[in-house]
This record gives structure tokens, sequence and C-alpha cells, in this order.
């Protein structure tokens, strides 16, 4: 595992000494294709988890799903959401159901407690057991749901792989991401969704596409600006409370899309003029080999990258400063014992 293919990204200190360090690797790639930069192997091979969401909303959007049940901005952006499961969460998706006429019990995500703590403790004081709807993919399988109803197939076993909207799902993505659909390796997620392993850098050649579709057909190229678009524009339904997508999207005001995966992925896109009046849209996937469970990598190391790219400006990286790209660190007395530091150079 420690080799070129994946390389130091994140060290973090105490005292002078160097006492853990995050290994990954990344590729930014622009919408025309080229590779502008990398850390490690740009082709190693990861599933995108929940990083494939927005992809996985485009063929709902494409055929004309939000415009077919009036979808609001909002309730699109948390289909593409990994949502903290909070009140207003909860409540959009439920807008989505009666609007395509199900319930909670068409959803094959299954349940867990909310990942917005206050939600979960909450729920938890009151005795209340967590629904489906709670489940932060919850908007995504709403949105299959739909695209079903829309193709007029079956909404049993929506999450089969040999599912027709499943077969529309995976081929829209990897027309994206520039990669043949056979050579996309297939697994479970964790929802029970198909999900998508392909390298890193497809994976950002998807997300320069999705912010500058400059080249694809005109409604493939209407609907990543629909998504893209109800993503900015709702940041705090794509993620949530003290999460880092959100976060970021607010402070970056429009130039930039974010998107988690589990165990250590992250994917950004950024839209075209955000560096300067020429530049194209560019993609970033990046994964964090051991998973990133603490959530300080994947942050520290997108900052550093958008620091060094020039997409945001010192007063927007201020407003992020808790999340990196550095940052020093305290003990439970607040006394400083160390720090976290990128060690991110972009050539």
């Amino acid at each position: 595992m420690i080799s070129s293919t994946y390389l130091p990204i994140l060290e973090l200190t105490r005292g002078s000494i160097i006492e853990s360090i995050h290994f990954g690797a990344f590729a930014i790639v622009d919408s025309h294709n080229n590779l502008l930069a990398a850390h490690g192997d740009p082709k190693a091979t990861s599933f995108l988890r929940s990083a494939a969401k927005p992809f996985q909303a485009l063929p709902l959007i494409e055929s004309g799903g939000h415009r077919h049940w009036e979808l609001s901005k909002k309730e699109i952006a948390i289909i593409c959401a990994s949502h903290g499961g909070t009140d207003d969460h909860a409540e959009t998706v439920l807008g989505i159901q009666k609007k395509i006429n199900v319930d909670d019990e068409y959803l094959l995500c299954g349940t867990h407690p909310p990942l917005d703590p206050e939600t979960s403790f909450t729920l938890r004081a009151q005795g209340i057991d967590p629904t489906p709807k709670r489940h932060n993919c919850s908007g995504k399988h709403t949105g299959m749901l739909a695209l079903a109803q829309l193709m007029d197939v079956p909404m049993a076993d929506y999450i089969n792989p040999e599912h027709p909207i499943q077969k529309e799902i995976k081929q829209t993505f990897s027309r994206m991401c520039g990669i043949d659909p056979e050579a996309v390796s297939m697994g479970t997620d964790g929802c029970s969704a198909p999900n998508f392993a392909i390298p890193l850098e497809n994976a950002a050649l998807g997300f320069a596409r999705l912010c500058d579709p400059h080249d694809l057909p005109a409604k493939r190229a209407e609907a990543c600006r629909t998504i893209t678009n109800a993503m900015t524009t709702y940041p705090d339904m794509v993620a949530g409370p003290g999460r880092f997508d959100t976060h970021l999207m607010e402070a970056a005001e429009g130039k930039v899309v974010a998107k988690v995966g589990a165990e250590g992925y992250f994917c950004i896109g950024i839209m075209p003029g955000a560096i300067n009046d020429d530049s194209p849209g560019i993609g970033i996937a990046i994964k964090i080999t051991d998973g990133d469970l603490k959530n300080r990598a994947r942050p520290a190391a997108i900052l550093d990258i958008l620091r060094q790219l020039g997409v945001l400006n010192q007063a927007q990286l201020d407003k992020l400063s808790s999340f990196g790209p550095k940052y020093i660190l305290k003990n439970w007395r607040q006394l400083i014992v160390g720090e976290l530091r990128s060690v991110i150079e972009l050539k």
C-alpha cells in the first residue's frame, strides 16, 4: 500500500516529531481531459461511494423528471446528497415522495441514526426510532424510484444492478467519466445500491464535465447545469450542519461543487472561470487509503489544492480554517501539542 501509488498527503505532529501520516492519491483533470496534476498514481482505482451521487441523479434530470414532478432546486440537491437526516432533510425527502406517490416502505436503503449529532440525540431523547427518510442516501433512493416511474419500469428491486434504471445510471456514469462501461468495477454500497470503482483521473474528468459540459449533448449539458446549480444553491441539503461539503460550497460562493464519499473518497468540481476568465472546468478526485475515518485528511488536502490552484481567496480560506490546510492541535486542557498540515506540492 505504501508505494508510488499512494504518497503522504497529511502529517500530524506531536512536538517536533511526525506522529501520524495519511497516505493517498489524487488526480486533477480539466474538462478537455487534460491531466493537470497528480499526487501518487492518477490511475489508482477505487470506489467513489457517495461521490457518485450527482451522476446517479443525472438520468432523472436529463429525462426531464424535475419538470415532470416540479422538483425544486432544494429537492434536486437532496437527491444528490449524503444528508445529515435533520428535520429539514427528512421533510424535503418527504416532499419528493408525495410528488411521486411513494413512502418509506418503497425505500431499500435501510435505516441508521441521523448523521447529524444534534438530530440523533433529539430522536433518542424522545424515544423516536429513525425511519428510512433519515438515512443519508434517502434522497438518492427516492430519486431512483422517480426514475423508475419516469421510465415506466417496475419500482420493485430498483437497486438490482440488472434493473433498467441501474443500467441507465451506469451507462450515463461511464460516459461522463470517459470510460467503457465494461471497465467499471461494480460493488454494493452501504445503502445497498450499486456503486462504481474507476481510476481517479476518470472520476476527476466526470466532475470536470459536470461543471463544464461544453462538449456534451444539449440535454445532458442542461441536466449537468441543473444539478450543479441545485447543489451550489442549497449546499445545506448536500451534507448539513458542520459538514465540510456544505461549508466549502457556502464559502466558495458558486465556484465549487463538493461531494464526499465513504472510506476516504472526495470529489470536487471547479466551475469554468473560477481561477481566471479563461480557466476551464476542473475536476479533482482524491482517495485517502486508511479511510480517513476522522475526516481530517480530505478537507485539509482539498483546501491546500484549492489554495494552490488559486480557486479560493484568503478570506474564503479563513472561513474554512478549522478544516485546514494547516492548524494547531490542542489537548483536552487546550495546551498546544502539535499541528496538522498538508504536505501536498502541486506540480
